[in-house]
């Protein structure tokens, strides 16, 4: 088998489509201006500031759900938000 026979029984491997894994912020402080103004410009108008602890409302799948700094906001590839609880006993 010669490498001219062989390539023309070949067929081309596509590569794998590139994955978008999506993006993930999460809540800071509320002490915290320039991490908190990132915020509101990612979330857009699917957040809003709740109380001044810190805690943020975000529009999920499921409804509005409470993020509290620490939690992780999570953009999924199809574009909407989710809360994953953060343990913030770790961080101190």
């Amino acid at each position: 088998m010669t490498d001219a026979s062989f390539s023309r029984g070949m067929t081309a491997i596509r590569s794998a489509p590139k994955f978008d894994h999506g993006a993930a912020l999460r809540v800071p402080p509320p002490h915290d201006s320039k991490g908190r103004n990132a915020l509101w410009q990612w979330l857009g108008d699917d957040g809003c500031p709740l109380d001044d602890r810190g805690a943020v409302q975000v529009s999920t799948p499921f409804g509005p759900m409470v993020a509290r700094p620490g939690d992780w906001i999570v953009l999924s590839v199809s574009g909407q938000y989710h809360v994953a609880r953060g343990n913030t006993a770790w961080d101190h």
